[in-house]
């Protein structure tokens, strides 16, 4: 009988998300963004391009297949392996808290791997057109094919959980022995916001933390009592071996680290293109109607910078890390992931980088998201990045002092700000380019 109730919440769970990803895509798949039927630029459709001119050779190496050349051609570090367990991908039945998926990433791509697994997953930032899935086949091929994915991975990865657009999620939840996770006892869509207590659900984490609890590192035969995990076997672990064969994956990491970078970076890219449909969609709109309507091409409408200005205060709310989860004691990972990200830049004069990790009281020393010097970005209307500009400017310099600010120092301002004006082409160079050099 319960075997019956579980296989009907999962039945009416996926019809659920169906119905949603079906409403939301008819949306995006609509002009001005055509996500469907637009041709994707980002690193993997390049990459694409180098391997059927002959430029780029991928090697098929057991027992990894085509992973180790992938992770080199798209110049994703082995540091930043996070292992995850719950059955929540398309590979779902190669995935057991034995045999754990291995996810990679970097600022714009994630790799997912699994042992013998049919294929290599990969999700990238597409500056035009939000997050796009590709899988690669693990077999032997003279030119392996990158197939691009839409409805199967859009199912989870285009609906409400993602913002409405083609995007990541990151979610933990309370996996069972299998690692099949347990609808009924409810998950969590995770941030930099969210809770360490509810982070990494159906997720091996190596690392300390303290007297900090969190979901990680355990299966559950129910939802534990209380706010937490209910058993102490799984905090503050350092090395995986035991739950899995460490050897059958590149690394033996799952760093606490690299799991709370990537799941600030899935959460920004996420607002980025949220950010980008709304107010390319509204200029298409403003487009059409100054025709129709016979106004000037630049009329501006009162809707459109209603649109325009929500879309920027969600980016500076974001990239500042409001409503960042304090943490209560320090954090220290297991890999080189914290020295190589960290190692990356760009610094200003003073040596100071936005990639500078904190660990102590939060999770970056200058509380500014590095996804500023991204594609998606940059490639922003320039509408939306002038208003961006405006507001970070005012709470930077002060003179925005709202709530959800308030854990930014006068000294963590002006040091995002320097950095910024000698990091960052486009940034307000007139009144910050004094601070260059403070």
């Amino acid at each position: 009988m319960a075997a019956c109730v579980i296989r009907l919440l999962a039945f009416l769970v996926a019809i659920g998300v169906m119905v949603m990803k079906s409403s939301a895509q008819d949306d995006f798949d609509r002009p001005p963004i055509a996500y469907s039927l637009t041709e994707p630029d980002n690193p993997v459709a390049r990459l694409q391009t180098a391997i059927d001119d002959g430029s780029v050779r991928l090697e098929f190496q057991e027992p990894y297949g085509y992973l180790k050349s992938v992770l080199t051609a798209l110049e994703v570090p082995v540091a930043s392996q996070m292992l995850v367990f719950s059955k929540t991908s398309l590979q779902r039945h190669r995935i057991s808290p034995r045999t754990p998926r291995a996810i990679y990433f970097n600022d714009d791509v994630s790799i997912g791997y699994c042992r013998s697994g049919d294929a290599v997953e990969v999700a990238v930032a597409d500056p035009q057109l939000g997050t796009v899935f590709y899988t690669l086949d693990q077999a032997p091929q003279d030119r392996p094919l990158f197939v691009r994915q839409t409805d199967n991975c859009l199912l989870c990865h285009g609906g409400s959980q993602t913002r409405g657009v083609p995007g990541h999620l990151v979610r933990s939840v309370y996996p069972d022995s299998t690692g099949q996770p347990m609808l009924a006892s409810g998950s969590y869509r995770v941030d930099h916001a969210t809770p360490l207590k509810h982070r990494w659900g159906g997720w091996y984490v190596t690392g300390t933390h303290g007297e900090q609890t969190h979901l990680g590192n355990l299966t559950y035969r129910t939802r534990p009592n209380g706010d937490g995990p209910g058993e102490t076997t799984g905090l503050n672990v350092t090395d995986v071996t035991g739950r899995i064969t460490s050897s059958g994956y590149l690394s033996p990491h799952s760093d606490l680290i690299a799991l709370m970078t990537m799941e600030h970076q899935a959460g920004g890219h996420n607002v980025l293109i949220r950010a980008a449909y709304d107010v390319r969609s509204a200029l298409y709109r403003e487009d059409a109607l100054n025709r129709e309507l016979k106004e000037p091409e630049d009329h501006r409408w009162d809707s459109t910078n209603t649109i325009l200005n929500s879309a920027a205060d969600s980016l500076v709310k974001y990239f500042l890390f409001a409503g960042e989860a304090p943490l209560t004691a320090p954090l220290q990972g297991t890999s080189s992931f914290a020295a190589e990200f960290a190692a990356r830049g760009p610094r200003d004069a003073a040596g100071r980088s936005l990639r500078e990790f904190d660990l102590q009281t939060r999770l970056f020393r200058y509380p500014c998201s590095y996804l500023i010097y991204s594609d998606s970005f940059d490639a922003l209307p320039a509408d939306l990045r002038e208003r961006f500009w405006a507001k970070l400017d005012d709470v930077l310099s002060g003179r925005n002092e709202g709530q959800e600010f308030v854990h930014l120092s006068g000294e963590d301002r002006a040091a995002i700000r320097a950095i910024l004006a000698a990091t960052k082409p486009g940034a307000p160079a007139k009144s910050w380019s004094a601070l260059v050099t403070q």
